[in-house]
């Protein structure tokens, strides 16, 4: 059973917390999801990654290819536009498989979580050392295209471990996003040094509504929603808003324009922090070494 104590205080809504930068009321960070999926992937030993059978699954495999090929290419003028300081959740392999997806994402100087080597390579089910040395792979296969550490990690496919927060911190990593508990950023208790779970919520995840059969006017619905209620909290406690976007499912031309109005309508509110994953962690931890509440604190809970 997960240890509760781990993922750090409870924030109630009315709670005062430490204020963003700029007294800003809310911090949106945007994670485009810069995948791969494996053509002919290993079966595992919990699930399919292409439940079609028999493999190749054809459809599958094109229609994620999409993504990388034709729809992040159409997202980045949308991003652009708007001058947003992108997090990729990317996958590592990414990089080999498209290097014109490398120029582009250093070229606007994206920050990076990392989402494991493949998108079809899970770690559920690994022993302690298989998921240690699958952390690594993916870090070092980065590190060679970028010379750099990654500051936060969110798993393949949310295949986590109750082991994933401990290996992860033990990597060198600053933040984590296989958790969906809170509005906040919160400490989380790992065996070794420190970590930090940012919220990603799964809500205003286009992959999770368009698996609903939702379309783009319910992802427009859902985001103005979302911010709507973050935004009239933010004037007593901060509040962090992420938007998860995949250029196979935004990237569609039919999709697009609701990503346009969603960024529009957030955007043209006052006090919003456009803010990188490293940024946030950055500064939760900075805001705390300034004397957060005594509850706040207690980041490193080892």
């Amino acid at each position: 059973m997960m240890d509760v104590a781990r993922l750090g205080p409870i924030h109630g809504s009315g709670s005062k917390r430490i204020r963003l930068p700029n007294d800003a009321r809310l911090a949106l960070w945007v994670c485009p999801n810069v995948e791969h999926y494996e053509f002919l992937p290993d079966p595992g030993k919990t699930r399919n990654p292409w439940p079609r059978t028999p493999h190749p699954d054809i459809l599958g495999y094109s229609l994620r290819d999409y993504g990388n090929r034709v729809g992040l290419w159409r997202m980045l003028e949308v991003l652009d536009e708007y001058r947003v300081p992108c997090t990729a959740s990317l996958n590592a392999a990414v990089f080999a498989h498209y290097p014109e997806i490398l120029d582009a994402c250093e070229k606007r100087n994206w920050d990076y979580m990392l989402h494991g080597m493949y998108n079809t390579r899970y770690l559920w089910n690994l022993s302690e050392e298989d998921e240690r040395d699958a952390i690594w792979q993916s870090l070092r296969l980065f590190e060679k295209f970028t010379g750099r550490q990654p500051a936060g990690w969110f798993s393949p496919s949310v295949s986590h471990t109750l082991r994933t927060p401990d290996l992860v911190a033990e990597a060198g990593f600053q933040y984590y996003c296989d958790f969906y508990h809170d509005d906040q950023p919160t400490p989380i208790r790992v065996r070794n040094g420190t970590l930090v779970s940012l919220p990603y919520q799964m809500d205003l995840n286009d992959a999770v509504l368009f698996a609903r059969s939702c379309e783009g006017d319910d992802f427009l619905r859902v985001a103005r929603d979302m911010f709507d209620t973050l935004y009239a909290e933010g004037a007593e406690a901060c509040r962090v808003m992420n938007m998860a976007i995949h250029p196979y499912i935004s990237g569609r031309p039919q999709r697009i324009r609701f990503l346009d109005k969603a960024l529009d309508y957030i955007l043209s509110h006052s006090g919003v922090w456009l803010a990188t994953g490293a940024e946030l962690t950055n500064w939760y931890r900075d805001s705390l070494l300034r004397g957060g509440d005594e509850e706040d604190n207690n980041v490193d809970q080892t």
